[in-house]
């Protein structure tokens, strides 16, 4: 086993210790996609292409930091907007390294966590870049980077075979069965 891998490990049996799997999943924290899915070499090659786009996506967000920075350091202004965006885009980062984790080991719940936020994020930071002077240009140009990365994201996860890979959970027989014995009951 290789570093990565230990590293790997010990991180996964940490997240399961702390029962983070289901404070983030909810009823679906359990539910895993099967092993042969996970290990399809088009689910694998779908992550690779993910993680680079999430590194690209923390190459945005630090040189945003540091062009603020730079800019700070030579008197001129730097909107309080920009330092506030330029943070929040290292936390969404940051997030959806965990959701890419999680789901590249098959939870259900963070793959549909980060699909949906793959389509939510561009369509907000494209509005948010609409609005006159709140951002300096430069500052646009990277929202419009960072949403291109996100929907490039949400393209490999979209994909039939991603889909097929990622099937919704079906509902829990317990609860069927609870709504069922309770339609019993009223009739």
């Amino acid at each position: 086993m290789d570093a990565t891998s230990a590293l790997s490990d010990s991180a996964d049996r940490l997240w399961r210790r702390l029962r983070l799997d289901r404070i983030a999943g909810g009823r679906q924290a359990e539910h895993v996609i099967h092993e042969d899915m996970r290990e399809h070499p088009r689910t694998v090659r779908a992550f690779v292409g993910i993680r680079w786009l999430l590194l690209g996506e923390t190459v945005v967000g630090l040189t945003a930091i540091f062009i603020a920075a730079v800019l700070w350091s030579r008197g001129e202004h730097v909107p309080w907007a920009v330092w506030f965006r330029s943070t929040v885009v290292l936390f969404i980062t940051a997030s959806l390294y965990v959701f890419a984790w999680r789901a590249q080991l098959g939870y259900w719940w963070a793959y549909s966590r980060l699909r949906l936020f793959s389509r939510i994020f561009p369509i907000v930071t494209l509005i948010v870049a609409t609005i006159p002077g709140l951002y300096p240009g430069w500052m646009v140009v990277e929202q419009i980077v960072f949403s291109l990365l996100m929907i490039g994201i949400g393209d490999l996860l979209t994909t039939d075979h991603m889909r097929a890979a990622f099937p919704r959970p079906a509902k829990a027989a317990g609860a069927e069965a609870v709504v069922t014995s309770h339609r019993h009951v009223d009739s």
